[in-house]
This record gives C-alpha cells, structure tokens and sequence, in this order.
C-alpha cells in the first residue's frame, strides 16, 4: 500500500507551481504500474485491463467515486474492456500532489478487482 493513499487532496485554483521533475520521480516511486508522459504538459497515465465491459464500468464507477470525493478527476478513456486514467492538475498546468493521490488510491481500487472471485 502506498502512503498517498492515506493522504487528501488539497483544493487547487492555479497560482500554484507545478510539481518538479525530482518531485515528480520521488512520487512515481509510489505508483510504479503508471506512466510518466513529459511531452507538452507532465501528466501520469494507466491503463487497466478487465475481463469484459461490465467490469470496465464497474470500476469506472468507482473511480468516479473517488474522484468526487477527493475533488479530482481524472480524464477517462473507456474500450469495451480496456479503461486508461489520464491524469494532471489544469490549474497547474502538469502535475500536483493531487495527481498522485488519485493514482495510489485507483491502484488500491484496481487491486480489490483483481483479488475478486
């Protein structure tokens, strides 16, 4: 389990930098499974695998979930039974803390389909 997914978002308006490519790389430590993307704007991407779109669904509903109630939402991309998160902070314009929460707390998620009968 990763400590982010003991931490809250923090509410994010912009006039706030964007994380640091260190802070960047200490944080990806905690969620191995996604991708780093450093083209134009720094964003963090995964895609999850399912046995068939009602699973896909399932845990899109979930991950909505958390997304309302950390206040962050993640750009979700849905194929039959292929669901990929994108996720970066607009207001910031790349990556906060935020980001990362949601990744370590969708992981946790994600871990509890792949442990289901």
């Amino acid at each position: 389990m990763s400590k982010l997914t003991n931490k809250k978002c923090v509410p994010c308006e912009g006039g706030l930098p964007a994380m640091d490519i260190p802070e960047e790389n200490t944080n990806m430590k905690e969620i191995p499974e996604w991708a780093l993307n450093r083209e134009e704007i720094h964003k963090i991407t995964r895609e999850f695998k399912f046995k068939n779109f009602k699973k896909s669904m399932k845990f899109v509903n979930k991950v909505a979930d958390i997304a309302e109630e950390e206040g962050h939402h993640p750009d979700i991309y849905i194929y039959y039974d292929t669901v990929k998160l994108e996720l970066y902070t607009h207001a910031v314009n790349g990556l906060f803390i935020n980001d990362f929460i949601i990744a370590a707390k969708v992981d946790e998620i994600y871990e509890e389909f792949q442990n289901e009968k």
